[in-house]
């Protein structure tokens, strides 16, 4: 898919000169050349990209200061949090942190940004490119990405504007399952379990009993 503001494949905000030169001499640069000529890599947001991000609870944002120097850093909070303004633009309610302010002050200097997240559990993750802004005192815009029974303190708004997106493939991803709702399914056994063994108890009971 190409971009709607250039000629250039989506994929090249990723796939540099340097990358595709690379891709060459180790023999993947073909299968590229083919997705390029096809459908590439979604440059809006899609209902299946929305689906994915409404079930994550977690994300990592990472950004580059005016020298270049990368850093990421993890974004928590209920589930659904980043979510689509439309159909270009992500955004979520930047909770206060340890105030070191990193991220909000790389976007100042350099607006490119990139969104990784990951479902441990279903062997997914995608990865989101584009660029990013800080949104302070707008109290119309926090208030709708305020999560409801969510306590912690809004700082400011991150609005994301997607240049493009891409799925990886699962391999070498370990699966995890998340604590709550393992935490819940293990509940779940304890109780049937029990219901069992009252079961069990009262059929021992029946066959002990004098006929």
């Amino acid at each position: 898919m190409m971009s709607k503001t250039s000629k250039r494949p989506a994929s090249d905000v990723a796939f540099t000169e340097t990358v595709k030169a690379i891709q060459e001499r180790r023999g993947s640069r073909a299968m590229y050349e083919r997705v390029e000529q096809g459908d590439g890599w979604q440059t809006t947001i899609t209902p299946d990209l929305e689906s994915f991000l409404a079930e994550r609870d977690s994300f990592y944002v990472a950004t580059a200061n005016a020298e270049g120097q990368p850093y990421i850093q993890h974004r928590g909070g209920p589930k659904g949090f980043l979510r689509a303004l439309d159909e270009h633009t992500l955004a979520f309610a930047d909770f206060a942190g340890n105030r070191q302010y990193i991220t909000v002050g790389n976007l100042a200097d350099n607006d490119r940004a990139f969104i990784f997240s990951m479902d441990y559990a279903h062997r997914r993750r995608v990865k989101i490119w584009g660029r990013a802004r800080v949104i302070e005192g707008d109290e119309e815009l926090t208030k709708k990405l305020s999560p409801a029974s969510y306590k912690a303190r809004i700082e400011r708004v991150i609005l994301f504007d997607v240049t493009a997106w891409d799925v990886n493939c699962p391999q070498h991803i370990p699966q995890k399952v998340d604590a709550r709702e393992a935490a819940i399914i293990v509940m779940s056994l304890r109780d049937r379990i029990a219901e069992l063994e009252a079961e069990n108890a009262e059929l021992r009971r029946r066959a002990s009993a004098p006929s």
